[in-house]
């Protein structure tokens, strides 16, 4: 049973901070699916010239960001919040064969959507984003990865922002330096002058929010992370649940 989320668009727009431990109480297990039957297996597709799939990397009008080949047979939509446990899991245990195995052979591309259940999470949401495409995976790789200590960076940060009473344009720029979120993302590329500038377009929170919304109308999407099989909601959060799946549209 998946947790009801909270509205996305408020939350987004910093309207409410809530503690950041109320937020992580969102992020829940779907029941997990058995084996599935496998499938005749699909041949891999050759790269572009002088490239791997993994190494291809493109934003998608839905506003995810999707790895590998483009007219992949099998097309995997990920919803993910960078403040779930559930969905750092995954990154740790499914990501690295998902990429490797399946997404470097052509058959299988990766989307990537952000979706978004409180301020914390849309702040890194747009720091993630501030980069190229290319540079995207791997600073979400790096907050899953880091998820523990970017936490308690954040825990002094609702009260401070409750008593300062901001009006919401500032609040992921107050958030991402008084969470330290600045520093973290300097040291992986993204400049501060660079990540305050991200910070200041309050559009891109809006259109977090919206996506999050849609993805709920669109695909169900109750919980995270969420997985879209070619358009069909798999109903399974881990990746010994959803392996047998793509396996089953001929993924190997």
């Amino acid at each position: 049973m998946q947790t009801k989320l909270f509205s996305p668009r408020r939350i987004a727009l910093g309207l409410a901070l809530l503690p950041l431990a109320l937020g992580l109480a969102a992020c829940s297990k779907k029941e997990e699916a058995g084996a599935a039957a496998v499938g005749a297996p699909l041949a891999a597709v050759p790269p572009p010239a002088g490239k791997a799939w993994t190494d291809v990397v493109s934003v998608t009008p839905e506003g995810g960001y999707r790895m590998g080949n483009p007219n992949a047979p099998i097309k995997l939509i990920e919803f993910a919040s960078l403040t779930c446990s559930h969905c750092a899991e995954f990154a740790e245990k499914g990501f690295p064969h998902l990429r490797d195995d399946y997404v470097a052979k052509g058959t299988v591309s990766l989307e990537f959507r952000n979706f978004v259940r409180d301020p914390y999470d849309t702040t890194m949401a747009m720091l993630v984003r501030c980069g190229s495409p290319e540079s995207f995976f791997a600073l979400t790789e790096q907050v899953f990865a880091n998820q523990a200590s970017i936490f308690e960076g954040l825990k002094p940060v609702g009260p401070e922002l409750q008593a300062a009473n901001l009006p919401p344009a500032q609040i992921f720029k107050a958030i991402g330096e008084r969470g330290g979120l600045n520093d973290f993302f300097a040291a992986r590329g993204i400049a501060k002058d660079q990540a305050a500038q991200c910070l200041a377009k309050s559009d891109t929170a809006t259109k977090l929010a919206d996506d999050t919304s849609k993805a709920g109308d669109t695909y169900n999407v109750t919980g995270t992370p969420t997985f879209i099989v070619n358009g069909r909601n798999a109903e399974v959060a881990s990746w010994d649940a959803l392996e047998p799946i793509l396996k089953q549209a001929g993924a190997r």
